[in-house]
């Protein structure tokens, strides 16, 4: 039946500016099938709703968004406890969604966690009351540090716990599992268990230990597993609860209702049940430690924030708390200490370990001025430092958020596990009930018995942890270890996108080379004074961001006149006023755009270009006055990746708003495939287009503003971390180092995670489909194979640590040589 239910729902619209804006978002919103009202309020920017099927939230939400009316979301982060398996986390997102607030749901079981994207001012007691009567508890998490710290805290007292439990289940199981058992074992021990205390004697013994696990070490399962299963959601609690329960009920019968039992059926199967509890506490426990490690890399990004600095009161260092600081606070951070914050030494000067941000093993020496990192190590000097971002702004926290971020993401390849795991646990049940049915009508003599040794051993053997792990996990070890390598995954799903990457595409300046340009060229109209157009030139630049602007201040000198005015062309140049002048300063393209004649210098530039310069002019009050050149030196490291990728079969091009012959001189000499010279950024779009058109999936890899489009179409951008901030919001990766070596480490990381997920994958499908029909007992006419169930849990426990410690090994991955 469909959902008819009336919901209300209020949301938070941005962009609405006055009174037809009201209209527009009402009639936007009444022309979605099921909206019956929509109330908009100007002055709160609110919309009340009324609204029943076929409109959803999602609907809805998307519908302002493409008016031009977003509204506002929140995400909220919070801590799952009672997720197991893969049937765990599709009954938390399925229990969310259906939340009318709710927007977009993204659960990980490695973590623990969930991200909800919900509407704004919704309140978190709603999901936490929702999560609560499907059997999970759940909190908010705070900032991604306090979460990751406290993972693996979790971990920790998780696994103390589990051992605990599985200490004292293993002391009862014992005596159990050795009267029982021992016999099979060694046959004179059955006899004398049969001539001291005797078989009833013995069951009985049996019945009180089993009992005690039970009830003790293993009533979690029991207070987990048959709730799910009343709910109609079950869950690995529920298939051991029913294992191990249908073991102990029929040995409870054979115990004390013998004469309810045929004579050949009369036997008992406490150890099985006691062992059962055992193994899987073993296979929790290991599993508890092995996650607490999947988020080591994170957990030592944290501990590079220090926990107190030293503030400057009236000339004095005073000890406070970290959280205590704030902007513009100045700091003392002595010799060996790491810096607190984000800031600008204010004064002193000391050689600084950037390690953690940027991969090289070499100080840096900071003075006054300069910029530094908080978590970075201080030298040998003292450094005062005025501070510029705090708390959750410094560089620090963003990468972590960004490595958090990342691990939580969902890739397309779990949409696969996602499906089936939503039917697994009832299909299992199913097959479950069919076996023990099959027993009892074909089965050979005593058919009880292998009835429920079979049916046990397939609700124990399918267990579905391995599949809710194989993915997740994974992509926590494999992001932190990118980020321990100065690549940073800002979108989870670029994991998956980037292994099938065909062709890279390079951005020219400060990325193929160092960004650091030097003037080579300035040569000045006949007629006007070198000296005077470069200090025009110089003031005009000192305005701008760009490499080459540098270049040229440095080579006029300090007391440059003021430049007003001043604007910037993206992808033409800069223009100001100096002195009553208007000096213009730019490509070739900006002087044909402002008909300015350059054909004086043609032959200059051409001579420039064949040399690898890149030749450029200045115009005073709109005649030309001067060419430029500069040559900005190839990183050492450029000709040997884009060997490397040549040689793992990926094409490369260089697409850049730089000149053509310079461009082309660059391209040849580090055998750059395709070359793309002379474009704007919107070039740069059209041209990774035409790209992707002839190669397929393409990465754009760049630095600067004028990136940030061909970052944001490209199939995967990625950011030289080095660069501006626009060009790494754009991108889906940033290398921190600016060493384009970050791109093959990229590339390597993409593949070994892919490449273990698949494994992972293949062995939780593979364990189940090889096993269930063991268990069930297929092969049994053929071969006489039945499998124990005691070798069912600890097989099912093997796989979810193998699947843990296979994922753990990419915490080795050693970056790429290039």
């Amino acid at each position: 039946m469909p959902d008819t239910e009336a919901h209300n729902l209020r949301l938070s619209v941005t962009s609405m500016t006055c009174a037809a804006c009201v209209g527009r978002v009402e009639r936007l919103l009444q022309a979605i099938p099921g909206v019956s009202a929509a109330q908009v309020n100007l002055a709160s920017e609110t919309v009340q709703l009324r609204y029943h099927a076929p409109a959803e939230v999602e609907q809805i939400v998307a519908s302002l968004a493409a008016g031009g009316y977003p509204a506002r979301l929140t995400t909220i982060r919070l801590r799952i406890e009672g997720m197991t398996c893969a049937s765990c986390v599709g009954s938390v997102d399925r229990t969310l969604r259906a939340l009318p607030s709710v927007i977009d749901v993204r659960v990980n079981l490695a973590s623990e966690e969930a991200e909800v994207d919900l509407t704004d001012g919704q309140s978190v007691d709603a999901l936490l009351r929702a999560l609560k009567d499907v059997g999970y508890s759940g909190a908010p998490v705070g900032d991604a540090e306090a979460g990751t710290a406290d993972l693996g805290e979790r971990k920790a007292q998780e696994a103390a716990d589990l051992q605990r439990r599985l200490t004292l289940a293993a002391a009862l199981a014992l005596p159990v599992f050795v009267m029982e058992m021992g016999g099979h074992l060694y046959p004179p021990f059955h006899h004398w268990i049969m001539q001291t205390i005797g078989t009833q004697t013995s069951w009985l013994v049996q019945f009180v230990l089993t009992t005690l696990v039970l009830i003790g070490p293993g009533r979690g399962f029991y207070q987990k597993g048959i709730p799910s299963l009343v709910r109609g959601a079950p869950d690995m609690n529920a298939l051991v609860a029913l294992g191990t329960l249908a073991a102990y009920g029929y040995s409870t019968v054979a115990t004390f209702l013998p004469a309810l039992l045929p004579a050949d059926v009369r036997a008992v199967y406490f150890e099985s049940a006691a062992v059962i509890v055992v193994l899987i506490l073993l296979g929790r426990t290991l599993e508890a430690r092995a996650k607490g490690r999947t988020g080591a890399a994170i957990r030592a990004l944290v501990g590079l924030r220090p926990k107190s600095a030293m503030r400057l009161e009236n000339d004095q260092p005073v000890e406070v708390m970290i959280e205590d600081i704030a902007t513009g606070d100045t700091l003392l951070t002595r010799p060996g200490e790491r810096i607190a914050v984000d800031g600008v030494v204010v004064d002193g000067s000391s050689p600084v370990d950037e390690s953690m941000i940027t991969g090289e093993p070499l100080p840096v020496t900071k003075s006054v001025g300069d910029r530094v990192t908080g978590g970075t190590v201080n030298g040998t000097g003292a450094l005062q430092i005025r501070a510029i971002h705090v708390g959750a702004d410094t560089m620090l926290a963003q990468i972590i958020r960004m490595v958090e971020e990342a691990q939580g993401a969902k890739l397309p390849i779990q949409a696969l596990v996602d499906r089936v795991t939503m039917w697994f646990v009832p299909v299992v049940l199913a097959v479950a009930a069919l076996t023990v049915l099959t027993w009892l009508i074909f089965g050979p003599a005593p058919a009880l018995t292998h009835a429920l040794v079979a049916g046990v051993a397939v609700l124990i053997i399918a267990c579905p942890c391995a599949m809710g792990l194989a993915t997740p996990t994974s992509i926590m070890v494999g992001t932190g270890r990118a980020a321990e390598l100065g690549v940073l995954f800002r979108k989870g799903d670029a994991l998956q996108r980037l292994q099938d990457v065909q062709l890279v595409a390079f951005d020219k300046t400060g990325t193929l080379t160092e960004g650091r340009p030097t003037l080579t060229d300035f040569e000045v109209v006949e007629g006007l004074d070198r000296d005077h157009v470069l200090r025009l030139v110089a003031a005009v630049e000192r305005a701008s961001e760009h490499p080459i602007a540098a270049a040229i201040v440095a080579a006029a000198g300090s007391n440059l006149p003021r430049a007003e005015k001043f604007g910037a062309m993206a992808g033409y140049g800069v223009a100001a006023t100096v002195v009553g002048q208007r000096v213009m300063v730019g490509a070739d393209r900006l002087m044909q755009r402002r008909k300015i004649d350059i054909a004086p210098f043609a032959a200059v530039a051409g001579r420039l270009g064949r040399e690898g310069k890149t030749p450029f002019y200045a115009a005073i009050d709109g005649q030309l006055a001067a060419v430029i050149a500069v040559s900005d030196p190839v990183k050492e490291t450029s000709a040997t990746v884009i060997k490397a990728l040549h040689d793992i079969g990926i094409k490369t091009a260089m697409i850049t708003g730089d000149n053509t012959a310079p461009a082309h001189a660059i391209a040849e000499d580090l055998g750059i495939d395709h070359v793309i010279a002379e474009v704007l950024p919107k070039g740069k779009v059209a041209a990774l287009e035409a790209l992707r058109a002839e190669h397929g999936v393409v990465a754009f890899v760049g630095d600067g503003i004028n990136d940030a489009p061909a970052l944001a179409t490209a199939d995967l951008g990625l950011a030289i971390g080095t660069g501006t901030d626009v060009a790494i919001e754009s991108a889906d990766l940033v290398l921190m180092s600016g060493d384009l070596r970050g791109v093959l480490t990229a590339l390597q990381l993409s593949r070994k995670v892919m490449r273990n997920i698949r494994q992972n994958l293949f062995w939780a499908f593979g364990y189940n489909v090889a096993l269930i029909p063991v268990a069930a007992g297929v092969f049994y006419p053929l071969f006489g194979w039945q499998l124990s169930p005691m070798l069912a849990a600890g097989a099912m426990s093997l796989s979810s640590v193998f699947v843990l410690s296979n994922a753990l090994r990419l915490r080795f991955v050693t970056p790429v040589a290039a």
